[in-house]
């Protein structure tokens, strides 16, 4: 008796593109980089990294990461124009998604086009790119809602120009699963070249849509981390790999190991949380708090978990306490794909301890909140700037004032300012003085409450400039909103003022 071969489904992640068009977010090119890194790694098959025509640091970004020699396939949008397709080129990518609308309503009031006008500019496109050597993607945008002959038409046509594969985007998200195995079912009776689906999830079913595709033949899922994008986002990359993986038996080249800490790096740079109650990489996705379930999962975890928590970088949480020594929390990280040196996790365990001390109960999220922290660090002798004490006055009816000392460059220095607050006078005091070093400024500032209580870890995300226009994020975090500002601003200033001495612009 013969066992079949699982199907392997193809995972192209558009965090880098889609997902950067969730309002609110904006990422620097150091930022695009380490999460194209971090895609590669978890094994997606292809990293939508951009949009180069839309501009030059767009255009910059997306053929630095295709120079970086990843696992990953590198594809870059474009618009069905010569123009587009020429600045996709210039990226030396290996996969151009060309994309135009086909549905009535928006060839009028989006593009301007009439039918005729669509299926000529699609066919010249796909065409120009396939001349060029390149595999080609083609989506006709708004597929969900196109006229069905209309939508078969350009598809078939499509496949004669040549494209490699057809992507099918539910772009306002208005498919069920029912009526999506329907269409995917009606083009594979026209093409035969691997089908894609892009589904936005305006009704809460980019998931299940997704799913429902793949039971009808698609080959390849559009997703985003932590379901990042336009209005209520794309299909979450981590719910459909799991749900394929564990529900549907299939294959994909991802690490579901790594999901978690993934999820966790995006949410950071985006500045945009996970609900804690969301599927998977949610807080909340493994903890038992009711009496019932704490016991039937210590007896059998099946009882309450669907899900084997160290499938997707998850442990389960039952009791929130103080954390073990150094070598459990080791192996806490080690689960997430963390691997800290030495120092760093002595650094980690110390910060831990000091919040066990204090009665501070330390989450997953505190721990990966703090372990980020001291792994984004200058650590040791390459500190350029370094704290040495710190003194902060506020009350009512007076001015918050900060004083810090500090060593710049082996020498120390001292300088006080006020603010509006406690944090604004501490963050002016430490540009005052670093200003004798490079004229750096704060571009961008964030605070993150990790968990509840007064006394939660607050995580501090930073983005510091200098005057040539290089940009830097840092973070810290700490349990004092002031300690951890002072630690990321530091942090920020060391990566910045370090960047400029390799690169041979010392100041």
């Amino acid at each position: 008796m013969t066992t079949q071969t699982p199907r392997r489904i193809r995972i192209l992640d558009t965090t880098l593109r889609d997902g950067e068009q969730t309002p609110g977010v904006s990422l620097t090119v150091d930022d695009k980089i380490e999460i194209a890194q971090q895609l590669s790694k978890l094994g997606v098959d292809v990293i939508e990294a951009g949009f180069p025509s839309s501009s030059d640091g767009e255009k910059k970004v997306v053929r630095d990461i295709a120079k970086l020699g990843l696992n990953s396939e590198i594809c870059a949008l474009s618009r069905a124009t010569k123009g587009d397709i020429d600045a996709a080129l210039d990226c030396d990518v290996d996969l151009i998604h060309v994309f135009i609308p086909t549905s009535p309503v928006q060839m009028k009031y989006a593009v301007n086009l009439t039918p005729e006008q669509v299926l000529s500019s699609a066919v010249e496109s796909i065409e120009y790119v396939k001349k060029h050597g390149v595999k080609c993607e083609f989506s006709p945008m708004d597929a969900t809602r196109s006229e069905m002959p209309f939508l078969l038409k350009v598809c078939e046509a499509a496949q004669k120009a040549g494209m490699d594969s057809l992507n099918v985007p539910d772009t306002v998200g208005i498919m069920i699963p029912k009526t999506m195995i329907t269409l995917i079912e009606k083009i594979k009776t026209v093409i035969t070249v691997p089908i894609s689906i892009h589904c936005h999830d305006d009704f809460g079913l980019a998931v299940a849509n997704s799913l429902a595709a793949v039971e009808a033949g698609a080959a390849q899922v559009h997703t985003a981390v932590n379901g990042l994008g336009e209005r209520a986002g794309n299909a979450s990359l981590e719910e459909v790999v799991a749900a394929l993986h564990i529900l549907y038996k299939f294959k994909t080249g991802v690490n579901t190991r790594l999901l978690y800490v993934t999820s966790r790096m995006v949410s950071t740079l985006t500045g945009i949380p996970v609900q804690v109650n969301k599927a998977i990489v949610g807080e909340n996705a493994f903890a038992h708090e009711s009496g019932i379930h704490t016991r039937g999962v210590t007896e059998k975890p099946l009882t309450f978990e669907p899900i084997d928590p160290e499938l997707v970088g998850r442990t389960r949480k039952l009791v929130a306490g103080k954390l073990a020594g150094t070598r459990g929390i080791k192996a806490e990280l080690e689960e997430v794909g963390i691997h800290p040196t030495e120092a760093q996790l002595d650094e980690i365990v110390q910060r831990v301890k000091q919040l066990g001390d204090k009665g501070k109960m330390v989450t997953d999220a505190d721990l990966l909140a703090l372990t980020s922290s001291v792994m984004g660090q200058v650590l040791g002798e390459e500190k350029i700037i370094d704290l040495c004490d710190m003194q902060v006055v506020t009350g009512i009816k007076v001015i918050p004032t900060a004083s810090v000392r500090l060593i710049l460059d082996g020498k120390e220095y001292i300088a006080a300012e006020t603010g509006v607050g406690p944090v604004d006078a501490v963050l002016k005091a430490i540009t005052k003085l670093t200003n004798n070093l490079e004229m750096i400024r704060l571009k961008e500032y964030r605070l993150e409450a990790i968990t509840g209580g007064s006394n939660a870890v607050a995580e501090v995300v930073i983005k510091v400039e200098d005057e040539k226009g290089i940009v830097v994020s840092a973070r810290a975090a700490s349990e004092d909103i002031v300690m951890a500002s002072v630690e990321a601003m530091i942090n920020g200033i060391n990566k910045l003022l370090l960047k400029n001495h390799k690169q041979g612009n010392k100041p």
